[in-house]
């Protein structure tokens, strides 16, 4: 394997552990807190998962383990998209597993949660480990999307566990994911099977996240690297002074990458996909918020700007939204069919003016036509509209051209407006980790093997206190459980863990909301620049923003 200069560095860093974690094995006690309650609809998520529901908090302290010694076979998945630090999160279990007992052993399950059905694996070694160490991607053993939720699938899996002699698995995933562990964990409490079921908190997008987990990992690490890219951009743009750059980055339900990015960078104009939908705000408001800023700045002389756009913030206005629900019903079952066997767009568009509202139509008329037709790309499993795929970066620039348009025709505007279009989403979802998801992974992957050993099952992994110094942060672990709600799902009541949203009242989204008026009209650009590794702490081992706000730090 050729190895650039940085990687070979990176496999010499030694991740920070909590405090606590930091005395040997046999010096690690565990502190039980209060029994707990799902986050809503208790009695529903109590019935569904009677053997795991209302177990306590636990914490990680000095004191003597009072563990029952015994072999461990732990199996391991990577679920769903990839984010920085998962290799860690891996090695972390690997080195607290053989610390306990060298013959203890972990085994990787290929291409997701896939591999633990078909069973494919790699039992790992030092030499095979050592290769991942402090690295981004999944490449490890690979990810996947299966869901594990069907009784089949899970009596599959008992049998690859049995045949392993498996002791406990551990999923390394996002809110979907490990309520597929919580199921899961359910199901091997309730036919006795012996295995625990530990979950660790994975997402670039933030939005699992809640008063126990302050920050999935990953999310660290990409906004990092996305401020960097942006932070490039409006450095250039300041100085062609030119163009109006529109870029959209990742965060399909939430804005917590598109507003911690806004708080790295200061861009001109970053929507908030929830403020948007409190607001009820319409893509023609959008359009006129965007061009207000841009006429102040024309006539200022600054004929260039910098728009951060959420991934998935079209789904959150109100009428786009009932556009969309409208064309699924248009395209429902065999319609589909009679809609694609037109050939020509113009034959398209009149059985769409055909089959949609008024309203929904009025809607559609304003889109530039390169979007019109993404709506009627391929769709989902579902046969839903794919909303991922509408190109908003490209949409915003053209509604906001069009209203400049009418404001020049008016003689309200004089100003100049050309655009550049930027989606930021692959490139930061497997960079090199940050410091931070480095340690904070590691920390999680060693946390996981001590609810392990210590019997503990439907437990997610937790490291809090996080905008303090590893030293200080505190190890522990919460019910899978306490996350739950009731939610519908392809027309079903299905327990799910509840995203957490932007809050419109939190400390992050009120810092920028009393500064971006001004950032609005002023250049006020700031450049984090790359991913500090080496150098002073004060630069290296910076948290984000978001947390930093958050915890009044």
């Amino acid at each position: 394997m050729n190895l650039s200069p940085l990687q070979k560095a990176r496999y010499e860093y030694v991740p920070k552990l909590p405090g606590m974690l930091r005395h040997g094995i046999a010096e690690i006690a565990v502190k039980k807190g209060e029994a707990t309650t799902s986050v809503a609809d208790q009695e529903k998520i109590a019935e569904l998962f009677p053997n795991t529901y209302g177990e306590p908090e636990v914490t990680f302290e000095k004191g003597q383990n009072t563990s029952v010694v015994k072999k461990q076979v732990v199996g391991v998945i990577l679920s769903g998209g990839q984010a920085p630090g998962g290799h860690n999160v891996v090695s972390g279990l690997y080195d607290a597993l053989k610390a306990t007992n060298k013959e203890n052993v972990l085994i990787g399950f290929k291409g997701g949660p896939s591999g633990l059905i078909e069973d494919n694996f790699i039992v790992f070694d030092d030499e095979y480990m050592d290769q991942y160490r402090n690295t981004g991607g999944f490449d490890i053993i690979g990810s996947g999307r299966t869901k594990l939720e069907t009784e089949e699938q899970f009596q599959i899996a008992t049998e690859v566990c049995k045949k392993h002699g498996i002791t406990a698995i551990v999923i390394i995933g996002g809110d979907d994911s490990n309520t597929n562990a919580c199921v899961l964990a359910e199901y091997m409490a309730a036919h006795k099977t012996g295995v625990q079921v530990i979950g660790c908190p994975k997402t670039i997008d933030g939005d699992l996240k809640n008063e126990d987990i302050e920050i999935s990992f990953g999310f660290d690490t990409a906004t990092k690297t996305y401020s960097e890219l942006i932070g490039n951009i409006e450095r250039d743009c300041n100085s062609a002074k030119k163009y109006w750059h529109f870029i959209k980055v990742m965060g399909r339900s939430a804005s917590h990458v598109a507003l911690e990015c806004a708080l790295e960078c200061q861009p001109n104009i970053c929507l908030i996909s929830e403020e948007v939908k409190a607001k009820k705000q319409s893509l023609s408001e959008i359009a006129d918020y965007i061009a207000d800023a841009v006429e102040k700045r024309a006539a200022n002389g600054n004929n260039f700007g910098v728009v951060v756009i959420p991934e998935g913030v079209v789904e959150f206005v109100p009428e786009f939204s009932a556009l969309i629900n409208e064309i699924n019903e248009l395209l429902a079952g065999s319609k589909a069919d009679a809609f694609n066997a037109l050939e020509s767009w113009t034959e398209k568009y009149a059985f769409i003016e055909k089959g949609l509202s008024k309203e929904a139509m009025a809607v559609f008329a304003i889109l530039p036509q390169a979007i019109q037709q993404q709506l009627f790309l391929e769709r989902d499993p579902h046969g839903n509209v794919q909303v991922s795929l509408i190109e908003s970066e490209k949409l915003f620039a053209a509604l906001v051209g069009d209203k400049l348009k009418a404001r020049k025709a008016a003689g309200t505007y004089t100003g100049k407006y050309a655009t550049q279009t930027h989606f930021f989403g692959y490139e930061g979802r497997c960079a090199f980790p940050s410091n931070f998801d480095a340690d904070y992974c590691y920390s999680l992957g060693y946390n996981a093997f001590m609810l392990i050993q210590y019997g503990f099952n439907g437990y997610l992994s937790k490291v809090s206190n996080l905008s303090r110094p590893a030293e200080e942060w505190v190890a522990g672990g919460m019910p899978i459980t306490k996350m739950m709600n009731i939610e519908r799902r392809h027309g079903e009541d299905k327990p799910v863990i509840k995203k957490a949203l932007v809050e419109l009242d939190g400390k992050p989204f009120k810092y920028f909301e009393a500064h971006r008026d001004e950032w609005a009209v002023e250049t006020s650009y700031t450049f984090p620049g790359a991913i500090q590794y080496y150098g002073p702490t004060e630069v290296c081992d910076l948290t984000t923003r978001t947390l930093a706000l958050e915890q009044g730090k």
